[in-house]
């Protein structure tokens, strides 16, 4: 990530700021940019959001998004992918999916890319765990790793082929391993 000012800020004033893009994330009265994603987060990114919609969408159980701004517990961060559950998907007046979401997902995946520090991504996970997330998901493409998070509890690293990655309760239709998520990588 990218530093782009030293002036403290609020939160209040970054959120009136233009969007960037890639985008920028408010974390300790500071904007940082995330990296540009790049081949490898962008096919795992790209599967992994119909993946998730596919099994629980119909059933109004969660959807996914990418790169969705979260503002929470004094912070705005944009995780690669962000799954609600749906009965806590922010609505409009319409009933239509909200421009804005000022809750904790329910579920964070970051992915890895290359110039990305893996310090900040991580602390980006704990935060959203802090303050309600079930689980948190870092997969490192490079390599071919992930790293479980959940509240209060030891990180799990997945590394194995046969690794068959754990969901949140509410996403119990889903059934992933190491190799299928990876293998993305080779469509």
């Amino acid at each position: 990530m990218v530093q782009l000012t030293s002036k403290t800020l609020t939160l209040e004033e970054f959120l009136k700021l233009p969007e960037t893009k890639p985008a920028s994330e408010f974390m300790d009265g500071q904007i940082l940019q995330k990296p540009m994603p790049q081949g490898k987060h962008s096919a795992i990114q790209g599967e992994l959001v119909p993946f998730v919609n596919t099994a629980l969408k119909p059933k109004r159980i969660a959807r996914a998004f990418p790169e969705l701004r979260c503002t929470f517990g004094s912070r705005s961060v944009v995780p690669d992918v962000v799954v609600m559950m749906w009965s806590r998907i922010p609505r409009d007046e319409n009933g239509e999916v909200a421009n804005t979401f000022l809750v904790t997902p329910d579920w964070t995946v970051e992915i890895l890319s290359p110039d990305q520090s893996q310090t900040r991504v991580t602390k980006n996970i704990l935060h959203c765990l802090r303050h309600g997330t079930q689980m948190g998901w870092l997969i490192d493409p490079d390599e071919q790793t992930v790293f479980v998070y959940r509240p209060k509890q030891e990180t799990e690293v997945f590394d194995r082929p046969q690794d068959v990655l754990p969901v949140p309760p509410f996403a119990n239709d889903l059934a992933l391993t190491i190799q299928d998520l990876f293998n993305w990588l080779l469509e």
